[in-house]
């Protein structure tokens, strides 16, 4: 039985608030949970100079990674159990403020025959509700991307997407963090930005990306895990602490994946981040190594 994979997701802010020290404490924190692929948000410094802070930290965590265009968004992952089919990750405005890195991905693992997979990394936009919507239905755009199975058949790839949604999930999971109320965001630009008008004029907390990512066929995986049989409610703990400008605790931090790469599922949990470090949390899910096999060469039960 092959050791599970690690999948971690994390806005480090500001790459360490663009502070070395900071910044090399998160990579050391990062390394630690040996991830196996890693994505990143907010990589503001990490491609000057020649991508210098960007290598730096890829040997830090042992991994290979591509930087996204503008340094918004990076993978990162195992060149031992990974390798790159194709990068997507250009020319992708204007249809996102913070563009997105994109790879297709194959398990070396799973054997020549296997399928590859896509994996996202993304930051919708901080302060338009209706700019997010948008760069939400471009991401689902990934979600359907074709291959040529090896009996000829055309197949489309399974894939995982994870990031910060700068919104709220949709209420309805037990232990998920409670929408907030608009008069608890203190901040009056912020709760412009975290709601969306209404048809009767009043506005709403802004949970359309994950409607529009669910709606593509896409599921968060840590509300699949918190209501599997077996699962765990606490995979939907907070990934942002409650702040006087933010408003509540929320999961903004989220990762969505086809449905098949459910059945490899086998754990989601968030690990707490001091505030000084960053203002998000880590997710982090772990997968079946060799049912996720099973799934890329489409045996599983």
């Amino acid at each position: 039985m092959s050791a599970p994979l690690t999948l971690v997701c994390w806005n480090f802010e500001n790459n360490g608030k663009s502070d070395p020290q900071r910044r090399r404490a998160g990579d050391e924190l990062l390394r630690s949970l040996n991830p196996d692929l890693l994505f990143r948000q907010e990589l503001w410094d990490a491609g000057s100079n020649g991508s210098v802070i960007f290598n730096e930290q890829a040997r830090a965590l042992e991994l290979q990674g591509v930087l996204g265009e503008g340094s918004c968004t990076a993978l990162f992952y195992n060149p031992e159990k990974f390798s790159i089919v194709r990068d997507w990750s250009q020319s992708r405005a204007p249809h996102y403020v913070m563009l997105p890195t994109a790879l297709t991905l194959r398990y070396e693992e799973a054997g020549l025959d296997a399928l590859p997979f896509i994996v996202v990394s993304y930051h919708l936009n901080y302060a338009s509700p209706t700019q997010r919507l948008l760069e939400a239905e471009w991401l689902t755009t990934w979600a359907d991307k074709g291959w040529g199975a090896p009996d000829g058949t055309r197949v489309t790839l399974d894939a995982v997407f994870a990031g910060d949604n700068n919104s709220y999930p949709t209420p309805g999971t037990p232990s998920d963090p409670a929408l907030p109320t608009l008069d608890a965001i203190k901040n009056a630009p912020h709760r412009l930005h975290r709601s969306y008008p209404a048809s009767d004029g009043t506005r709403l907390p802004d949970t359309r990306p994950d409607a529009a990512l669910r709606t593509a066929g896409l599921e968060d995986v840590a509300r699949y895990w918190a209501t599997a049989p077996h699962g765990d409610p606490t995979a939907v703990s907070r990934t942002v602490n409650a702040c006087d400008s933010h408003g509540p605790d929320s999961r903004i931090d989220r990762a969505y994946a086809t449905p098949n790469v459910l059945h490899a599922v086998e754990g989601v949990d968030v690990i707490e981040v001091d505030e000084d470090l960053s203002d998000h949390h880590i997710l982090r899910i772990r997968l079946n190594a060799d049912r996720f096999a099973e799934i890329l060469n489409r045996t599983v039960a």
